[in-house]
């Protein structure tokens, strides 16, 4: 993910947010923006994140817009250890665009592996 906007804020939990990726394998996958209605909300001890995408009129001719299946994070606090959380996310991805599935897969992969990577870092920060 190289970017993350609010474009619409309705109440405490509850935005529409851009996300943009860089392209991939040596640009063979052009760069994309994901709209995506997004809620979360606390539940007991931990967060619930869930969205969809949206058709949202206001396109940037420099990304394909892919789009986000229903999906869902779940972060909780280890029972055994609670200074460290498990974090679970189900997602469905459509690139959207004409690439190859192999393509599609490599990249899927690498980007879960960086996201995660850098999610790590940004919490070890924090």
């Amino acid at each position: 993910m190289t970017s993350m906007d609010i474009l619409e804020h309705f109440e405490e939990n509850c935005c529409v947010m851009r996300y943009t990726t860089a392209s991939q394998l040596w640009n063979i996958i052009s760069p994309r923006e994901f709209v995506d209605f997004s809620y979360t909300v606390g539940h007991k001890e931990g967060l619930l994140s869930c969205g969809i995408s949206l058709d949202w009129s206001e396109k940037r001719p420099e990304f394909v817009r892919g789009y986000n299946h229903p999906c869902g994070w779940f972060c909780v606090p280890l029972k055994d250890n609670a200074n460290q959380s498990l974090l679970t996310g189900y997602i469905q991805t459509d690139l959207r665009g004409m690439i190859p599935q192999s393509a599609v897969d490599t990249a899927m992969a690498s980007t879960l592996i960086n996201f995660y990577e850098d999610l790590r870092r940004a919490l070890k920060k924090a």
